[in-house]
């Protein structure tokens, strides 16, 4: 009998695909039903997403869900989208330019430990209904601000874009941080792009894009963590 693959295998998943899309994905190249993964990205995010094949390893997933996880983030600033990302429609906009000192004044209020209310279009769950789903019903769901901590280093700024890094505690919502930077700048901002880099101690140097793990599916096992 062919034992099946078990492991942790790390995906750099792709623009426009979910999460569950990346585990569908693998469960047609592996045979393997129970997989999982620790995290999601939306579908316009690319990046590290941890990957748990079998079922002594997806029964681990609690040890990887709270871990420290790191982000490329490009902002562009001028407006405000419905859901603080590019998949939202526009509702305000600015022509205010912040200089790089102003900006680097507002981003200093962000870091260390802060709260931040998670946005309307979100996978929060409030009496077993997700915000998102409300949302897209045109109601909206009583959500409670959270603890969080980050650390954010500037890495570019040519008005309108701006690009951050960002190391964040479980539960983090790169797209608030974009809105409520914007709205603290007065030029309004909203997350065009994400990049996630880090999940505790996995690297996106370490990962495997989907698409070449499709092409070439006996690379698997090289991949594959025990």
């Amino acid at each position: 009998m062919k034992l099946l693959p078990e492991g942790i295998i790390l995906i750099d998943k792709p623009m426009n695909i979910t999460s569950f899309g990346v585990v569908a994905a693998l469960r047609r190249l592996t045979q393997v039903q129970k997989i999982g993964h620790c995290g999601t990205l939306d579908p316009l995010a690319t990046g590290l997403l941890v990957c748990l094949i079998g079922k002594k390893f997806t029964k681990m997933s609690d040890n990887f869900l709270g871990a420290q996880k790191a982000y490329i983030a490009d902002l562009l600033l001028g407006a405000s989208t419905s859901t603080f990302d590019a998949e939202g429609e526009k509702t305000k906009t600015s022509e205010f330019q912040p200089s790089i000192q102003e900006l680097e004044k507002a981003i200093e209020t962000f870091q260390g430990t802060t709260w931040q209310m998670p946005p309307q279009f979100s996978a929060k769950k409030v009496g077993g209904i997700k915000a998102c789903d409300a949302a897209r019903a045109g109601k909206s769901v009583e959500l409670q601000k959270q603890e969080v901590q980050m650390n954010i280093k500037l890495l570019s700024y040519n008005y309108p874009h701006l690009q951050l890094e960002v190391s964040c505690s479980k539960g983090t919502y790169i797209r608030t941080l974009a809105d409520d930077l914007g709205q603290k700048l007065g030029s309004l901002a909203y997350l065009s792009g994400l990049r996630r880099i880090q999940s505790g101690s996995f690297s996106i140097d370490q990962a495997i894009s989907l698409d070449h793990l499709k092409q070439h599916p006996e690379l698997l096992s090289q991949y594959l963590k025990s």
